[in-house]
């Protein structure tokens, strides 16, 4: 096992294990503080988006987090199961599944506010470094979509 630094295959040089390690080491910090509210992270990506707008559309919220159905819906599921949205069927397309926050959905927000300062003070990083850090991924995240990654943006 060699440790030149000139490797192209030395694992601390790898972009993919240092996402994946930072991916569990934020998600680490994360879950206590979702715990209370009764939420996963995953939950906690989809309340996000409907705390930013409701109703949204199935294929909205999708399109918002980068998930297809089969991983969407039984996050929705779970959620309505917990009485933070519903899902009824549009009356202008019956194809489509409309999610809405219900009361408790929205009185939720207040609590969630509360997580992106604990994140940044858990974190012990300055906000600038999060933002530039946010900054770079959505650039890259781009990058692979549009090389392929989790469908094409036009499909």
């Amino acid at each position: 096992m060699t440790t030149d630094i000139d490797d192209p295959l030395a694992l601390d040089r790898q972009v993919c294990f240092a996402l994946a390690v930072a991916n569990r080491a934020v998600l680490s910090v994360y879950r206590p503080l979702l715990e209370p509210m009764g939420l996963t992270h995953p939950q906690y990506l989809v309340m996000l988006a409907l705390w930013g707008t409701s109703p949204m559309s199935v294929k909205e919220i999708g399109a918002a987090l980068q998930l297809d159905s089969p991983t969407l819906s039984p996050l929705l599921k779970r959620l309505e199961t917990s009485g933070l949205l519903t899902r009824t069927r549009s009356r202008d397309d019956e194809r489509q599944l409309v999610v809405e926050l219900t009361d408790a959905g929205k009185a939720l927000r207040s609590q969630a506010e509360k997580v992106p300062p604990a994140v940044v003070a858990a974190l012990g990083v300055e906000l600038s470094e999060l933002m530039e850090l946010h900054r770079v991924l959505t650039h890259i995240n781009a990058a692979a979509v549009q090389a392929g990654a989790l469908g094409r943006p036009d499909q």
